[in-house]
């Protein structure tokens, strides 16, 4: 039960680590609201996707789901409209007075950009699939159960600290500049993912 436990913090820890547009978009609402409460909506959505998606390599699902072409080619096109999208709305977003205060975006915005960055990006769900999905066949019963959990407390307590890591960002930047600059940089890694997943487009066409 403990090597379980153990090979699914290191795997959760191995997929979650890597600078992608989720982990950008999560670390730059906790800089842009001056309230921590407000960036709570990005935290449950990319925390609640990340469950879904790791329940959903565990039990197989989908690996079927991926397996139709249309669904495959619908998930990147869709995904790429919404990377530019939000890549244009990290990168207007300024403050909204001399001060450095920072208005964010909204919860609903949150919740929405959240849910594209997370579930509309078909390798991201791949990689979940190979690496948690597989890794998960090894183990049975209570292991399995407990390799799974492992997995989803790593993308909570990774989501929490990085929006407090963004924070805290915020808080010794009051001027604002860092936050310029922070926001600038979200944009364009948000931006190269979504030309990545252009260039997987074409390959499929």
């Amino acid at each position: 039960m403990i090597t379980a436990m153990v090979h699914g913090i290191v795997l959760a820890f191995g997929l979650i680590l890597p600078l992608g547009a989720q982990n950008v978009f999560v670390f730059n609402q906790g800089a842009s609201h001056s309230l921590f409460k407000r960036s709570i909506p990005v935290i449950l959505t990319a925390s609640l996707c990340d469950t879904f998606l790791i329940l959903l390599a565990v039990l197989g699902v989908s690996v079927i789901v991926l397996s139709i072409p249309f669904f495959h080619t619908f998930l990147l096109a869709i995904g790429v409209i919404f990377l530019l999208y939000i890549g244009w709305t990290v990168w207007s977003t300024k403050p909204s007075d001399q001060t450095g205060s920072w208005e964010g975006v909204s919860a609903k915005k949150q919740i929405v950009f959240a849910l594209s960055v997370s579930l509309l990006n078909p390798h991201a769900i791949l990689d979940t699939i190979g690496v948690i999905g597989t890794s998960s066949l090894t183990y049975s019963g209570l292991d399995k159960v407990v390799f799974t959990l492992a997995c989803i407390i790593v993308s909570w307590v990774w989501f929490f600290g990085l929006a407090v890591a963004g924070r805290i960002v915020g808080q010794l930047d009051t001027a604002g500049k860092v936050q310029v600059r922070i926001n600038k940089l979200s944009a364009i890694i948000i931006w190269a993912v979504a030309i990545y997943l252009v260039l997987e487009l074409i390959k499929l066409n």
